[in-house]
């Protein structure tokens, strides 16, 4: 959340940032700004909403210069507006700050500062750092990025902080603790920064991934250096990017979120590229292969994440319980930090985060690592905190996600999951052998049935047509189908601010049939399985009572097709496999709700893609 774009070099500033932040407003978009040094100074130009209307502010005004910074937001100190939004700028003019995180100690700094004589504009936390860097830097002579340091050791909470100086032309200070920043390193000296990799990849491959407690100086003439916060010079690692720039466009489709639900059955197949292996019968996951027998020999394993992150780690349960028989406990990060859990130095923890930068889930990984246990990452971004700060893990390779609903994120990470729990069964020798080579010729067929899936659209179409007026939805399943049930409901609050929930089927009857009428449309996940009779039980109990059943079925299903309102098939699979094909018909469900309903589907609001703060 909050996106942060810098550039220091002979090109022209302003368009770059421009465009670097309309490559990052999925981060955030409550307000944007810009701060331009070139020969008139220091010009800084902010406002309330989106990028597009910062360009509408600007127009006509000259934003000559070559060293720069722009911001868009995610507002969490102080409301959405001009003057809360950044950049923001010492008393003096002098420096123009930007900022992504939360600063915890901003109160007692606030009232010192105020007690110095300086005066307060805007409501963020934010205003505090860049005055207190002006008070150092005055009170101390010291260079700008020693007083950025300075300040630092005063600060507590996270960030990733850009700051400018008109009197330090030709240069840019940044830093960061626990919210990500990337330097690109350009031809001819050219440098950038941003919060991840996208804005930057147009211009070079190059990257530096800025570690936690660093400070690096990005200067026109001397290049770039780094140093931490007790003030000792870093040599900056530098890695190629691996993503494509035809990534970050949306290839003809309308939305990132239709184009990246049907970018699923390459990105799950991408998933298992190199890892399934149907002629060998094997599944190798290079990544931890290390901790194979570690994970062997677990007698517990726990799951953490946030939102669509955690309904995949529900799945990872019911895959390494059936699979691997070991047991398995799935936590929310945010939870999971603030109280005092059981962990075991032969515990095996698996954190999942598409963005690899969730700020709870990085918490709870450090929490975990302090008792002893073994960490593993799934994320999707190279080079990101998880990727760096676990012992080993698996990248899910489902390339980049712009829309703030995750789609193909839950699938590559089901994916992932569904490979190691396959894996660790048959090191184990909990799966029979017939069955595996059985599964593993079923998982290697998703990505073609999920292809046959997607030409449901039209149907599903029409069936959010009928209901985009709906005020609440409830979502059922069973088994692997519950945590599919809590996505879906998920995705239709997100995107389309309908009120949905997500229960177990049999628990309808614990409280939630109460709800039920014929305005209310229940979405019932009834493919063929363990459980099918008791779901259409269910089905016929939702009926009863006036409710109106959109129902996922096999294909060939005739039974719930007599008594649901509207039923979506989906080609036959294992009840293991059923999350990677069920799912999407409730994607392009919300999907298609939520464009009827005139929402802007990428950039729902109060939402942000990377949650980096509390």
């Amino acid at each position: 959340m909050c996106g942060i774009v810098g550039y220091v070099g002979s090109k022209q500033a302003y368009p770059l940032l421009i465009n670097g932040l309309r490559r990052l407003e999925y981060r955030g978009y409550d307000s944007a700004g810009v701060a331009i040094l070139g020969t008139d100074g220091l010009i800084v130009s902010k406002c309330k909403g989106r990028v597009s209307d910062l360009e509408a502010h600007v127009n006509g005004t000259p934003m000559a210069g070559t060293v720069g910074i722009g911001h868009t937001r995610w507002a969490t100190h102080g409301e959405p507006n001009d003057v809360n939004a950044h950049p923001h700028v010492s008393t003096n003019g002098d420096l123009a700050l930007i900022h992504n995180g939360i600063i915890e100690n901003y109160a007692p700094l606030k009232e010192e500062l105020i007690s110095r004589g300086y005066k307060f504009s805007s409501e963020t936390d934010t205003e505090v750092l860049v005055h207190l860097i002006d008070d150092i830097r005055r009170n101390e002579g010291t260079d700008l990025a020693e007083s950025v340091r300075l300040a630092l050791e005063n600060v507590v909470g996270a960030y990733a902080i850009v700051v400018v100086d008109r009197n330090t032309p030709g240069t840019l200070v940044a830093a960061r603790k626990s919210s990500p920043l990337v330097i690109g390193i350009g031809e001819g000296g050219d440098l950038f920064l941003a919060s991840d990799a996208t804005p930057i990849v147009e211009h070079t491959r190059n990257v530096v991934y800025m570690e936690d407690g660093e400070i690096a100086i990005l200067d026109r003439e001397q290049g770039l250096r780094v140093r931490n916060i007790k003030n000792q010079e870093k040599r900056p690692s530098i890695q190629a990017l691996e993503i494509q720039l035809e990534a970050l466009e949306k290839g003809g489709f309308e939305h990132f979120m239709l184009k990246e639900i049907y970018e699923q059955p390459r990105s799950i197949r991408d998933s298992m590229r190199g890892r399934l292996n149907l002629a060998q019968g094997s599944i190798v996951l290079g990544g931890i292969k290390d901790y194979e027998q570690r994970i062997v020999n677990a007698k517990r394993i726990l799951i953490v994440g946030c939102g669509t992150s955690w309904h995949a780690g529900m799945v990872g349960e019911y895959l390494f319980e059936e699979f691997a028989r070991i047991p398995v406990e799935v936590e929310y990060a945010s939870e999971f930090r603030y109280r005092n859990p059981v962990i075991n130095e032969d515990d095996i923890v698996i954190a999942i985060s598409q963005s690899g930068e969730t700020a709870d889930t990085l918490a709870a990984i450090e929490l975990a690592k302090g008792r002893g246990a073994t960490i593993l990452g799934i994320c999707n971004v190279v080079g990101s905190s998880i990727a760096r700060q676990t012992h080993a893990g698996s990248y899910t390779h489902a390339g980049p996600e712009i829309g703030v609903a995750s789609t193909k994120a839950f699938t590559a990470q089901v994916t992932l999951l569904t490979l190691m729990a396959l894996m660790v069964g048959q090191r184990k020798g909990t799966i029979d052998g017939a069955r595996y080579r059985q599964l593993l010729l079923e998982l290697e067929a998703i990505p073609a049935k999920v292809e046959k899936v997607l030409k449901t659209e039209a149907q599903v179409k029409y069936i959010g047509d009928i209901y985009k007026e709906a005020r609440n939805a409830l979502y059922l399943g069973r088994g692997y189908s519950f945590p599919v049930a809590l996505e879906g409901a998920l995705k239709l609050k997100e995107i389309s601010y309908i009120h949905a929930e997500g229960y177990p089927a049999a628990e309808m009857k614990h409280g939630p049939i109460a709800l039920i009428d014929e305005e209310m449309p229940v979405i019932v996940i009834a493919t063929h399985g363990a459980s099918y009779e008791k779901v259409v039980s269910n089905i016929q109990e939702v009926k009863a009572r006036k409710g109106k059943v959109i129902a996922i079925v096999t294909e060939g299903d005739t039974t719930v097709k007599e008594i649901a309102d509207h039923s979506i098939e989906i080609p036959a699979s294992p009840d293991a496999f059923v999350p990677l094909l069920a799912v999407v018909p409730l994607q392009l469900l919300s999907y298609h709700m939520a464009v009827m309903r005139g929402c802007n589907v990428d950039q729902p609001r109060n939402l942000a893609k990377s949650v980096t703060v509390e």
